[in-house]
């Protein structure tokens, strides 16, 4: 059943307003006749002229919305200067209500164009389904119109026009709940890497669970890639790295890692390199992000543990691929746990809480139950030190140093950090990132 029905009026000359109201009219009322109960909302998408006002734009369209009462609380005009704005404007109202099945009526010469931008800031969440917008017979010049009016504005749907309108609009919103923050280590030195984790102020995503520094999109959430690489942006302006040279783990968790300037895995959770100026990264949201890092030979690491990632041994599996690729010694790495689910709130089904159990018993809390609290911290470090990296070159704030504040507890801080255990499916992603200075 169709939850919303988007109506683009975009791209029709605004010198043709009769002919306008009388096409929505119409429209409308097929609408309101053929929708079932409850009747959904729909939204009305018009350009707003260069020079004029929002609200002048929207009135112009009144005596066309009057006469439907059904639809009139659940009918709103969308006006804005560039296709972008409008229909970005709109995705904010159909996560406000949870909508995913959305019916778009535009002009078919707009179907491709519109494709395309709902390919960029829309996710597989939603559903569309397409309508050719009918034009009455009495308005045949409402299309040699319209078709005028697309060639001289839209003269290209290239793919690179439509990324730069979406990229230039996103880049003008304010950043939420605060400024960018980075965590940083004082284990790993400044003057060689650039590092730290982030947290989940300063970015544009506005869904309450991926608000605001979200960075990762994927088929099951609602943030799409436009909006995570507009995030990545700003975090790579704030903490001075290249988002052009920027590589993060394919995650799968298990414990493959990608050596950077070889043939690249299909997924990995561990990633080594030397090249100086490449940011590499492990994102987070729950799961350990771990930094490596090693003044002498100068290369590092990233790795995003899970559970399965831990047991697995992903964190070694770094350090050994750092070893064999670029000589380091194992006494000279540093390693950063970054935020994590703790202790306090973490538990997993018995039967998998029995391979922490076996790494040592500290790592389980109420073995005896049926979902015992599990430390995949404390599991991570144990199995670093059996590897052979020196206790006090692995920094986890829950036991080494809490003033350092790095290694909070992500599903605890809400306010600072995403966290799939505490939010769902729809969940945000911190990260951490590491690189050799030029």
């Amino acid at each position: 059943m169709v939850e919303a029905v988007l109506i683009d009026l975009f791209s029709l000359p605004a010198n043709l307003q009769n002919k306008i109201q009388a096409l929505l009219h119409n429209t409308l009322e097929n609408i309101e006749e053929c929708s079932s109960i409850p009747a959904p909302f729909v939204y009305v998408m018009c350009c707003q002229r260069q020079g004029s006002e929002r609200n002048s734009e929207q009135a112009s369209l009144l005596p066309a919305l009057g006469d439907f009462q059904n639809l009139k609380k659940k009918l709103e005009v969308v006006c804005a200067l560039t296709t972008a704005a409008a229909l970005y404007t709109i995705k904010q109202r159909l996560d406000e209500k949870d909508l995913n099945i959305i019916k778009v009526i535009l002009p078919t010469l707009r179907k491709d164009l519109m494709k395309l931008y709902i390919d960029h800031l829309f996710t597989a969440v939603y559903q569309f389904e397409f309508e050719d917008l009918q034009v009455a017979s009495d308005c045949e010049n409402l299309q040699i119109a319209e078709s005028r009016s697309e060639e001289q504005t839209l003269p290209t749907r290239d793919v690179a026009l439509i990324q730069n309108e979406i990229q230039m609009y996103l880049e003008s919103l304010p950043s939420l709940k605060g400024e960018l923050t980075i965590l940083r280590s004082s284990l790993i030195p400044d003057d060689i890497f650039l590092h730290g984790f982030t947290t989940r102020t300063g970015g544009i995503s506005y869904i309450p669970t991926l608000s605001s520094c979200n960075l990762f999109s994927s088929s099951k959430r609602r943030d799409p890639q436009a909006v995570v690489k507009e995030n990545l942006r700003r975090l790579a302006n704030a903490a001075g790295f290249n988002p052009e040279t920027f590589h993060r783990v394919k995650i799968d968790h298990a414990n493959a890692v990608c050596i950077m300037g070889k043939t690249e895995p299909d997924s990995y959770d561990g990633i080594v390199t030397n090249q100086k100026g490449v940011t590499i990264a492990a994102p987070g949201a729950d799961c350990i992000p771990v930094l490596f890092a090693d003044p002498v030979r100068k290369a590092c690491g990233a790795a995003h543990s899970g559970w399965k990632g831990t047991l697995l041994g992903v964190s070694m599996a770094t350090v050994n691929a750092m070893v064999s690729e670029y000589g380091c010694n194992v006494r000279d790495i540093l390693v950063v746990l970054g935020p994590s689910v703790g202790p306090c709130c973490y538990n997993l089904p018995h039967e998998s809480a029995k391979e922490f159990h076996r790494i040592d018993p500290k790592c389980v809390r109420l073995f005896d139950s049926a979902s015992p609290y599990i430390d995949i911290r404390l599991a991570t470090r144990i199995l670093l030190e059996n590897g052979g990296i020196l206790p006090e070159n692995i920094q986890d704030d829950s036991v080494t140093d809490q003033n350092q504040n790095i290694t909070f507890c992500t599903a605890c801080h809400p306010d600072k950090f995403y966290s799939h255990f505490r939010d769902g499916t729809n969940f945000g992603t911190q990260m951490g990132f590491i690189s050799i200075r030029d």
